[in-house]
């Protein structure tokens, strides 16, 4: 966006990225701020996925996984792990993709921050049905499907 538009275009622009990849998670905690910081909702929106997450040099699904790591080597971000995790399945990630990076943080957050982010995770697996993990079907190789 350019510098010359307005604060709502850029809050509009910002909707629609937020929209894209966080959908309904994302909406609840901008909804969530207009009774105590608007204007942090309003930044959350327009700076944060206006600005920032639509920018090109990552992919969404690779701006989720560093959004990941960094919430777990943080700690105390279960909320917003919540979203975010919701985020990396709305992008293309799968929940064993997922799962295989809250095991990788472990070796460099410590294993109570993946432990936290893994439960995270686990919520929001359950809410959108997609546990147990190691008991869904896998998916075929174009070479072994007939």
């Amino acid at each position: 966006m350019s510098a010359s538009t307005t604060r709502e275009e850029r809050f509009a622009h910002g909707l629609e990225v937020l929209k894209k990849v966080d959908g309904e998670a994302g909406q609840r905690v901008v909804d969530s701020l207009a009774d105590i910081n608007p204007e942090l909702g309003q930044q959350v929106v327009a700076w944060a996925f206006g600005e920032i997450y639509d920018r090109p040099g990552l992919a969404p699904r690779d701006r989720q996984l560093v959004t990941l790591g960094m919430l777990t080597a943080l700690g105390g971000c279960e909320a917003q792990l919540d979203v975010h995790v919701n985020a990396a399945l709305n992008v293309g990630l799968t929940p064993e993709q997922i799962t295989e990076a809250l095991l990788h943080s472990a070796v460099y957050c410590g294993m109570p921050k993946a432990l936290n982010a893994t439960f995270a995770a686990k919520k929001v697996f359950a809410e959108r049905g997609l546990l147990p993990l190691g008991q869904r079907p896998a998916q075929e190789s174009p070479a072994t499907s007939a």
